[in-house]
């Protein structure tokens, strides 16, 4: 983008920019398009808040405050897009692209109205569209400055960030093959006697040790707590004969996320509890092949779930197939049914598929994939089936 590069209380981010996580063309590449995409929507100004999509956009990581803090991008691809920043928050963009891609800086201290510089570049009666993390009490001021409501962003950002350009598949990749080295040591951690915390705590620290800067989130679900999709972990005691779902992911440098799960056991499993979960290894494999450019992500959700429900195991399905990720963990796409975005090259998701019965075990298998030009590309590799664990 055009323009010299910014200063912040007489340090060049030009600079100190040198520390951005993706190459500069890229995020200058994402600017540009994101005006070209609000052009066509008929959009005249986006106003970006902190949060993905301005770390996406710049690579800035600013957090959200009572002071109005936003990246202010014209659909004049001529333009020169704004950062809107309170003074003593001038350091949140440090590390940031901003410098290097020569925008320009608007910083405001209190008492002065940074609504009126972030609409600086907006046309009479302007068409402004907001990204969904900006907070009611930023939204309402511009909102009454323009006059009228504005409209939400997700549909002209989303394009952008649904289709992984080279540097964020390789991002992408680097954390399923992070997150594949903690389900490796599985063994190590997951033992009859220990509780779902202890687990629970030992996966966090696997996590960073194998690559991530933090874990987004661990999910150790043992016996009946497996039927929960979403419970976290707990003080019970897990038990011999416990099945155990462990859904763990979370952010490498880049900011890019890791999302996988593996369900575990002691000890051979039951003939029912084997062939229901032989029955959903054969739904999410199902799935997996049914990905490629052109068909729907509502038949990527109907492939695992018609499989399902030939075994009789539909009402132990209980939520979609799968979500986009990448900054965020989940993102668009998502796999679920009455969903007709067409996939395309470059698109990441997960496909996991899960079966659940309520106050005795469930099960679940995750792997992130990206669509290529004739199929998808799993970025986990980990056996897929009801692993067993030494319960020694």
């Amino acid at each position: 983008m055009p323009g010299m590069p910014a200063t912040l209380v007489g340090i060049s981010l030009a600079t100190v920019s040198e520390s951005t996580l993706l190459p500069i063309s890229s995020y200058a590449r994402r600017l540009s398009s994101a005006a070209k995409l609000a052009a066509d929507a008929g959009v005249d100004l986006l106003l970006v808040s902190p949060g993905p999509d301005l770390e996406y956009l710049i690579g800035s990581r600013a957090q959200t405050f009572e002071r109005l803090t936003v990246l202010a991008i014209a659909a004049d691809p001529d333009s020169v897009p704004t950062v809107v920043v309170p003074q003593l928050e001038l350091a949140s963009l440090t590390g940031s692209a901003a410098g290097d891609l020569g925008l320009t800086l608007s910083s405001w201290v209190d008492g002065e109205d940074p609504y009126a510089l972030a609409l600086d570049a907006a046309t009479a009666n302007p068409v402004v569209a907001v990204s969904d993390s900006m907070q009611a009490l930023h939204l309402v001021p511009i909102a009454e400055r323009i006059g009228a409501t504005p409209t939400l962003a997700t549909d002209v950002l989303r394009e952008l960030r649904m289709i992984k350009d080279d540097v964020e598949i390789d991002a992408l990749r680097t954390a399923g093959a992070a997150i594949d080295r903690v389900h490796a040591r599985m063994g190590e951690f997951l033992r009859p006697g220990r509780t779902e915390r202890a687990v629970a705590d030992d996966i966090t620290a696997a996590i960073i040790a194998e690559g991530h800067t933090s874990a987004a989130f661990v999910i150790v679900g043992s016996g009946p707590h497996g039927a929960d999709p979403h419970h976290e972990y707990s003080d019970r005691v897990i038990e011999a004969e416990d099945i155990v779902v462990i859904d763990i992911g979370g952010p490498i440098a880049t900011g890019y996320n890791s999302d996988s799960t593996r369900t575990y056991c002691f000890a051979e499993p039951s003939a029912e509890i084997a062939a229901a979960v032989e029955t959903l290894e054969r739904a999410q494999t199902a799935a997996t092949e049914a990905v490629r450019p052109g068909v729907t992500a509502s038949s990527i959700d109907t492939a695992a779930r018609d499989l399902l429900a030939e075994a009789g195991l539909a009402d132990a399905f209980i939520h979609r197939t799968g979500h986009g990720i990448g900054l965020s963990v989940h993102e668009e796409p998502y796999i679920v049914g009455g969903n007709d975005v067409v996939l395309r090259p470059g698109m990441a998701f997960s496909i996991e598929p899960g079966i659940y019965f309520p106050g005795q075990w469930g099960a679940r298998i995750e792997d992130i994939v990206i669509v290529t030009d004739s199929g998808c590309e799993p970025v986990n590799v980990r056996p897929h089936g009801l692993t067993v664990l030494d319960g020694r």
